[in-house]
């Protein structure tokens, strides 16, 4: 089951899922691995419920053992995670500090708002991640969104950051068919990082659209291949 909690510091305000594993509590002083899940446009706003509609929080709605602490955040209604990265990473530390967590295995993952906002969130902290795992995701920002929330992001720039990224392992998900975020925009990403000498992979569905997170979150060789990344200090 997940906490519903209130993450608010200074200018920094978050409402989040918090889940930790039944054994946390048998087991509370192990160093825990962490995933960051970001959701999509859809669920943002003030219902903690539409968090856990897709994605990790879904999957662990109704498990009692999953060998993560996972943390999910909601954006504002009128915000989008490309404008949250502070909050993200103050939120972040604070979860740091009162968990045990273990500083070599926080992972970040999210669709589609939320895979652009892991792309996003990974160049502003290349050295935080043990690895990334962003789904119907990339840089670039679908231009109604960058006109309803008035987002003046450079991604050009954005591409040259991808350079801090190369020593970070990244798994990205997404379907040839989708619509919302082209599979181009994806594939652009993953070149110009493997140009990098990145280590990258992009898994492509065929003949899915822009949901490619469901089959993405319930596949559990994801969560596997995540514990077996380890930042290196």
């Amino acid at each position: 089951m997940q906490k519903e909690l209130r993450f608010d510091v200074k200018d920094y305000k978050l409402n989040y899922l918090l889940y930790l594993p039944d054994s946390f509590q048998q087991n509370g002083s192990l160093k825990w691995p962490l995933i960051l899940f970001l959701h999509g446009a859809g669920e943002r706003g003030g219902n903690m419920e539409l968090v856990k509609k897709h994605g990790v929080p879904k999957i662990v709605e109704n498990q009692e053992e999953f060998p993560f602490i996972v943390v999910s955040p909601q954006c504002p209604a009128d915000s989008y995670w490309v404008n949250e990265l502070e909050s993200l990473s103050a939120l972040l530390d604070e979860i740091v500090r009162e968990y045990p967590i273990d500083p070599a295995r926080i992972y970040l993952t999210g669709l589609s708002m939320g895979g652009i906002g892991a792309w996003h969130l990974a160049i502003a902290n290349p050295k935080r991640f043990a690895a990334i795992a962003p789904v119907c995701g990339a840089l670039s920002i679908p231009e109604f969104r960058r006109e309803e929330l008035q987002i003046k992001n450079n991604v050009n720039q954005l591409s040259v950051g991808l350079k801090r990224l190369k020593d970070l392992p990244v798994w990205a998900f997404h379907g040839d068919q989708d619509d919302i975020v082209p599979i181009e925009a994806a594939q652009k990403v993953i070149q110009s990082l493997k140009k990098q000498g990145g280590s990258a992979k992009l898994t492509v569905y065929k003949g899915v659209g822009h949901d490619s997170w469901t089959e993405t979150y319930e596949n559990e060789e994801l969560y596997i291949w995540f514990l077996n990344q380890h930042k290196i200090k």
